[in-house]
């Protein structure tokens, strides 16, 4: 009886214990010492600190002064960053990640500065690729070879006429292709205008070569689909470009089936070097198939989240499909493009709330984001879940009268702030003087309460954050143009910069409580820097270079 009785205490001492070890705080086993720390807290403000220590499941024990930090962490390896600078790490709340791994392996049109360098890219191109069935590039813009015009087909075939081509302009909202291109796609003097897209054509009404918007569908679905080796290839080489520039996190807007699955799998094997907060393509059949289980909140220790869908109302300004109220400034003959009716847009949103799922809609023109704040309006109404923090992509060019339904509705406007120091050498043309009030208008946004998300879009864009701190900050490019700033009334402060870049990112993907900011019990996902964010002239912001890239407290990259 007394060996039963001791065996019994013997059990519950043992079962205490576990209890205790438990509810013991985390014990630190790394210390980042000697750092010009800066992060925000909880309630948003900015902190400055030395040290940083976080235990070996990768997340925060403590943030502070040296001394402080020392007494958590008895036992701890300390790493000293010789008075370097540290950050959380940030995050781009609207990107595009197979895209960006897919540039290498294409024709690059970004540093094209005319239609003859860009028709010399290809051809060289083209000599250099022989194995190759198609030639397919990005990058190309109109503007900057100020031609006054689209390119067109006939063009193209001077490079490369006997392989088919296609080119997608810069905002990846028009595609320029060559003849033979035009031929595989069946398109025709004959061949209607898609629903939301256009087909430039000549006098005679025959397709000049461009597509503009949903047209860009009729040579999408004749390409070569990719193979899982180049899509692999494409990962890699994206995570290694984003640990590069500091990017722990980054939202994808707008996956399909494929995707989803070598995110998971990349995910299960410890290789996503990047949390990934990812958006279903649309609500078709990819939809259907990967929200038969409902959404998925938080995989593999908060690496991946699949809770959101992506739609799209209308297309670019560049290309003038952006869709606005009254007709473009610079071309009276056109509005833009609505890629669907209002009743056929509100059953998209409505068929992924109903499922549970985050609505974030592309929305550049004025006449796009109205489509889209009405369907919220409606449908949060009908459903009760602003909780679930709907975003409006991009909210480029908004009515004045329009932008505070975004706070009323709880909608979060998810902007990109090289956008606008990219599109200042054409916004204003396009919308005109009383129009560009509302467009790129971050200060407004802000004042009015509203939290901004902020991202890049890359490839559009470079997905460099600090590039985008420094426009944000500055309404200036990488190269200072224009002096004084672009609108520069509509600029943030360097806190609200580096906010909108992290912890309000983490709030529209509902991973505010993890990520975001460095706070105990958060993921210790941080960069280390070689220069001090707060004490850099505004002009260097967007050349600061990333030293070290950490993510749940394993370093991913290294400089």
């Amino acid at each position: 009886m007394r060996l039963k009785k001791l065996q019994c205490s013997m059990s519950v001492l043992a079962a205490l214990a576990t209890i205790a070890a438990a509810s013991a705080p985390a014990r630190a086993a790394t210390v980042i010492d000697n750092a010009k720390g800066h992060t925000l807290n909880a309630a948003g403000k900015l902190v400055a600190f030395s040290s940083l220590a976080f235990d070996d499941a990768g997340k925060i024990v403590a943030v502070g002064d040296a001394k402080r930090v020392a007494a958590k962490a008895p036992g701890a390896r300390h790493i000293d960053l010789g008075g370097k600078g540290l950050l959380p790490g940030l995050i781009d709340a609207h990107g595009h990640v197979f895209g960006l791994g897919q540039i290498a392996a294409g024709i690059e049109l970004y540093s094209s500065t005319s239609l003859a360098g860009a028709l010399k890219t290809v051809a060289e191109f083209g000599r250099a690729q022989p194995q190759r069935s198609w030639l397919i590039g990005n990058g190309w813009n109109q503007e900057i070879w100020r031609l006054g015009r689209f390119p067109t087909a006939a063009e193209l075939d001077g490079a490369e006429a006997a392989r088919p081509v296609w080119l997608r302009r810069v905002d990846g909202h028009a595609g320029w292709a060559n003849s033979r291109a035009l031929q595989l796609a069946g398109i025709t003097r004959d061949t209607p205008d898609p629903a939301g897209g256009k087909i430039e054509r000549d006098a005679a009404g025959d397709a000049t070569g461009v597509l503009v918007d949903g047209a860009m569908e009729l040579v999408d679905r004749v390409l070569p689909a990719p193979t899982v080796a180049e899509q692999r290839a494409a990962l890699d080489g994206a995570l290694a470009g984003l640990a590069r520039v500091g990017l722990t996190s980054v939202h994808d807007a707008g996956i399909g089936a494929g995707e989803d699955a070598l995110f998971r799998s990349y995910a299960d094997q410890g290789k996503l070097s990047a949390r990934v907060y990812a958006m279903i393509f649309d609500t078709g059949a990819d939809f259907d198939a990967l929200s038969a289980k409902g959404p998925l909140n938080s995989y593999a220790g908060d690496m991946y989240a699949l809770r959101a869908v992506k739609l799209v109302s209308d297309g670019a300004l560049g290309s003038r499909g952006a869709a606005l109220l009254a007709p473009y400034s610079d071309m009276p003959s056109t509005s833009g493009l609505l890629f669907h009716k209002d009743a056929e847009m509100r059953a998209r949103m409505e068929k992924a709330m109903k499922a549970g799922y985050q609505v974030n809609v592309h929305a550049i023109g004025d006449a796009g984001n109205r489509q889209i704040l009405d369907g919220y309006q409606a449908l949060i109404a009908k459903y009760h879940n602003g909780a679930l923090r709907h975003r409006v992509e991009h909210a480029q060019v908004v009515a004045l009268e329009d932008i505070p339904r975004f706070k009323t509705l709880g909608v979060i406007p998810s902007m990109q702030p090289t956008h606008a120091t990219s599109d200042q050498n054409m916004a204003e043309q396009r919308v005109g003087p009383q129009r560009i009030k509302g467009a790129y208008a971050w200060r407004t946004f802000l004042a009015q309460g509203s939290r901004i998300a902020c991202g890049s879009d890359f490839p559009i864009e470079s997905p460099n954050p600090f590039e985008g701190i420094h426009a944000a900050v500055t309404r200036q490019n990488n190269a200072g143009v224009p002096a004084g700033g672009w609108y520069k009334r509509q600029a943030v402060t360097l806190t609200e910069a580096l906010r909108c870049f992290t912890l309000d990112a983490a709030y529209a993907a509902h991973q505010e409580k993890v990520i975001g900011s460095l706070e105990p019990g958060k993921w210790a996902d941080f960069i280390v820097t070689e220069r001090d964010l707060f004490s850099v002239p505004a002009e260097r912001i967007g050349k600061i270079e990333v030293l070290q890239t950490w993510v749940a407290g394993k370093r991913v990259f290294q400089k």
